[in-house]
Order: structure tokens, then C-alpha cells, then sequence
């Protein structure tokens, strides 16, 4: 008999600089002639040909089952229109897994992007909306050579849901 998976909820918190640093930066707009400084993505795209593009994705609904890293990367994600969206993330490590107490949530407002730090675990982008465009800027070849996934389901019976 299969063992029933154990469903975890994580309540998402207002994004805010200090509470995702952790796992990367949080970047709003800023004055045109701004000079280059901290606030700005710090990227990692050296190691190979960078990518940007626009990703459309249906309606995500907030379960998910599975997280990913990138090693070779940062990685930018923002909505475009202005819908608001969330993010389960865990911090960087050398495990083959995220440390499950670790695991955040975020909810982003549709006026700022995020830059996750190289090797940042992340579930997502999710929302309610029927679809949501997103800018992407990662490597060209992300989704095939620097793609590691951990499957809850498969490796501890465990879903979890943003609330």
C-alpha cells in the first residue's frame, strides 16, 4: 500500500531586500543616470552565452512538488504587466537537496524582479492569473546542461502548497 504524501504549507511574505538576500536580490526601479553599485544585479553569466527572453506560462495554481538549481548561473526572473507572483526558494548548497527547514516563500510584487544567487534552489514562478508573461535572463543552454532537480514526491513522499 502507498504511503499517503504529506502535504507542507509555507506562507508567503512580502519580498523585501533583507528578507531575500539568502537567496539573492531583490531589484526595483531606480533613477535614470543611477551609477553602477550593489543595488544593481550582481551576475554570474560568464559561462556560456547569455539568454534573455520572454516565457509565457498558464495558470500555476500554488503546489509544487519539485525545486531547482542552476551551478553555473544567476538567474533573473520578473513579471511583465505587473502581476504580482510567488516563489519558493532555499538557500544555496553542496547537498543534493535543499535543508527543508529552510525553505521560504515569497510573494513578488509585479514592480520588481529577482536575481537569484548561483546555485539557489527555487519552485516557481506561481500565481492565480490564467497567464503570466515573465522576463528571463539566464544561459543559453540553462535548461539543459544546468538544470538540478530534487523531487519531493519521489525522494520523500512530501508536496508543498504556497499559501
Amino acid at each position: 500500500m502507498a504511503l499517503a504524501k504529506s502535504l507542507h504549507q509555507l506562507t508567503a511574505q512580502l519580498i523585501t531586500p533583507e528578507s531575500f538576500q539568502p537567496y539573492g536580490q531583490v531589484i526595483a526601479a531606480s533613477t535614470d543616470g543611477k551609477a553602477y553599485d550593489h543595488t544593481d544585479a550582481q551576475l554570474v553569466l560568464n559561462n556560456g552565452i547569455p539568454r534573455f527572453y520572454i516565457m509565457r506560462l498558464h495558470r500555476r495554481g500554488r503546489k509544487f512538488h519539485t525545486i531547482t538549481r542552476h551551478l553555473q548561473c544567476t538567474q533573473c526572473l520578473g513579471s511583465l504587466a505587473g502581476k504580482e507572483w510567488l516563489l519558493a526558494v532555499a538557500p544555496p548548497n553542496s547537498a543534493p537537496q535543499p535543508e527543508l527547514d529552510k525553505i521560504a516563500a515569497f510573494r513578488i510584487p509585479g514592480d520588481r524582479f529577482i536575481k537569484l544567487e548561483v546555485g539557489t534552489w527555487h519552485a516557481g514562478p506561481y500565481f492565480e492569473h490564467e497567464f503570466v508573461d515573465f522576463y528571463n535572463l539566464e544561459l543559453s543552454d540553462t535548461n539543459i546542461n544546468d538544470h538540478d532537480t530534487y523531487n519531493f514526491r519521489q525522494q520523500a513522499n512530501l508536496e508543498w502548497e504556497i499559501v
